[in-house]
């Protein structure tokens, strides 16, 4: 077996395919490198797992769901994940490759950025996030460091942002309870108190970035991420046009807000936060015309409230001695070059004009209109949810003053795109919405019984699986609501083959039991389950129970009954008659049953009971006379005497 590579050298392939050029960098959990595409013939940046992960399951599903999640996030402010794999004992993502530095390099070298372009930056970093929320997934980790810079446009830099993947996927979750992801400066006060995450979770780092690139500091820091975790939570930022007057009330307003320690008092989401800071954007005033102020010392109540350390602008690692001699002479620096921008300016003599606002116009009509007033043109495209040829955003915004004849970049919307729709036949109505929504599409409902369909599964959808629509473009799913509901027929009293027809005709199934009685005639339906006059799913089954001849039935006791009326009874109840005689005394017994045999009690049914019939003979039993009672006179004789 052969012994596990500590880490790729130059030209090591990977997994047959990924010929290392040169390692990157590293992070939390993985080294990166770029590579070769040997199959593609591009580079890649390939993200490795440190070795000592791989064998941490928890650390491993993270890994794995990084390139799960973010494969489906196709976005120009993304960067792509194209494949993913296992090599020599770890695990590896191939991803888009991009020639730039990192925001966090660009703030490190050159400090803050001019306002416009620091507000542009964060406007591409938050329709990443934008695009990554409407789809259940939230960052958690957004940072200067997860924000690549494509200086390829030095006028308009393209930023990317990666790592999308440590994010969390709907209600999953990878972190153990109560810890905490991500870097300290950047963290939410949620994040640093081990709570649940949001999209404004990531509104909250997106807004310290922000403060950051337009002050050249983050708003809280300290000796340990312990202390800048305990800042997030318990001290208010200062507000970041004491540390650069440039920044506009307006523009302030947004990052405070974003910077809420409550997320409920943040923006709604990441499409409200866009919108403010377009709006701070059209009303920033010419940076030439106005030159920078200098930073006035903290007020009084400030500096008892807050460090002193934090006023001072950061110093550099290596070199921090000097940090306040360099700030000062940068600051005057400044100074000097604004002034002589501005004389520059004047003595120029050309015409500064104010940009009109066109975003929201038709490409037709706002092309035409900054012509009309001499300015140039240049658009890009971008998909988005607005509709085709509507401009959705302008460079420099409307309200600026520029030089007539300047160049706007208008961004034009080129509709949502297209996308392949899931083919979720067949599948759970929970899970067939969250498939859906993930692809980035609406999701509508209907409705429909099915015989042959379990309940919340889907029937059908339009359109249908695997057709291409539009990104943002609603599905409409058939939801089974079961079988259909149907009228229970009443057949009690009814033979068995005519209930059994009636049921099955209004579509329902039948069973039958049959239960022994003498009160009804065999194959009745002596009762039903449900009762006739309910509903019942169609299909489904109504119970009979039918009259069955008993095997032994009670004997009627008919002594005392005429021959006629005993033997009606007996036979009714299924019995066999024999008849026999017996002479009877009295004419009142006559055709009358003097007794039986069985004389009650049970017997099989179609057995013969014996009955005795009275019969009287008048010839043998003669009606007595009537006899005239006489009176004999009472003779006395008298005894002899003597």
């Amino acid at each position: 077996m052969s012994t596990p590579i500590d880490t790729p050298n130059e030209g090591t392939v990977i997994d047959g395919r990924y010929q290392v050029v040169s390692r990157l960098g590293a992070g939390g959990m993985a080294e990166v490198f770029c590579a070769e595409d040997l199959q593609l013939g591009r580079k890649v940046a390939l993200k490795l797992l440190y070795r000592r992960f791989a064998e941490d399951e928890e650390f491993v599903e993270r890994f794995r769901r990084e390139a799960s999640h973010a494969a489906g996030l196709q976005h120009p402010n993304v960067v792509s994940v194209y494949d993913r794999g296992s090599w020599d004992g770890t695990y590896y993502i191939a991803m888009e490759y991009l020639e730039g530095r990192s925001l966090k390099d660009v703030i490190t070298e050159s400090g803050a950025l001019p306002i416009d372009e620091a507000v542009d930056v964060t406007i591409q970093v938050l329709r990443a996030a934008r695009f990554a929320h409407k789809r259940g997934i939230v960052h958690r980790d957004l940072k200067p460091h997860n924000v690549i810079v494509d200086e390829s446009d030095p006028q308009h830099p393209r930023v990317k942002v990666t790592d999308f993947g440590i994010a969390r996927a709907g209600a999953s979750d990878m972190t153990q309870t109560g810890s905490i992801m991500g870097t300290a400066q950047y963290l939410s006060p949620e994040q640093a108190q081990g709570h649940a995450t949001s999209p404004q979770s990531d509104l909250y780092s997106v807004g310290v970035m922000l403060y950051e690139l337009v002050t050249g500091r983050v708003p809280f820091n300290g000796e340990s991420a312990v202390t800048i975790a305990l800042k997030q939570v318990s001290e208010e930022p200062v507000p970041p046009s004491q540390l650069n007057p440039a920044v506009t009330p307006e523009l302030e307003d947004a990052i405070l807000r974003a910077l809420a320690k409550d997320p409920a008092h943040r923006q709604a989401d990441a499409e409200q936060f866009i919108a403010e800071l377009e709006r701070a954007q059209s009303l920033l005033p010419d940076p030439a015309a106005i030159p920078p102020l200098p930073v006035e010392p903290p007020p009084e109540e400030w500096t008892g409230e807050h460090p002193a350390e934090a006023w001072a602008p950061p110093p550099a690692e290596d070199e921090a001695e000097k940090s306040n001699r360099t700030w000062l002479w940068a600051l005057g620096l400044g100074l000097l070059v604004a002034v002589v921008a501005i004389a520059a300016l004047l003595l120029s003599g050309k015409e500064r004009v104010t940009v009109p606002n066109v975003v929201g116009a038709s490409l037709a009509a706002a092309t035409g209109r900054l012509e009309d007033e001499g300015f140039e043109v240049v658009t890009v495209r971008e998909n988005s949810a607005k509709e085709r040829n509507e401009v959705i955003g302008q460079d420099p915004s409307g309200g600026a003053r520029v030089e007539k004849g300047s160049r706007i970049r208008l961004t034009v919307s080129d509709g949502p795109g297209t996308a392949a729709v899931p083919d979720v036949v067949g599948e759970a109505r929970s899970t067939a919405i969250q498939t859906l929504e993930d692809a980035g599409f609406k999701v509508e409902e209907e409705k429909q019984a099915s015989d042959s369909v379990k309940q919340n599964r889907v029937i059908e959808q339009r359109p249908d699986g695997q057709t291409q629509a539009a990104t943002g473009a609603t599905v409409t799913i058939v939801i089974s609501s079961g079988p259909s509901r149907v009228d229970v027929p009443n057949v009690v009293g009814q033979q068995q083959d005519a209930a059994t027809a009636a049921l099955e005709d209004a579509g329902l199934k039948v069973t039958v039991t049959e239960e022994e009685t003498q009160d009804s005639e065999p194959g009745t339906v002596l009762s039903q389950n449900p009762a006739g006059g309910n509903r019942a799913n169609r299909g489904s089954a109504v119970a009979i129970v039918v009259a069955k001849e008993p095997a032994q039935v009670t004997v009627p006791n008919v002594t005392g009954d005429t021959q006629e009326a005993a033997t009606s009874a007996l036979r009714d109840a299924g019995f066999k008659v024999n008849v026999r005689t017996s002479e009877v005394d009295s004419p009142d017994e006559d055709g009358v049953v003097q007794r039986q045999q069985p004389s009650g009690g049970k017997a099989e049914k179609g057995s013969t009971v014996t009955i005795t019939v009275g019969t009287f003979n008048p010839d043998l039993n003669p009606e007595p006379t009537p006899t005239q009672t006489q009176t004999t006179p009472q003779t006395t004789t008298a005894a002899p005497t003597g």
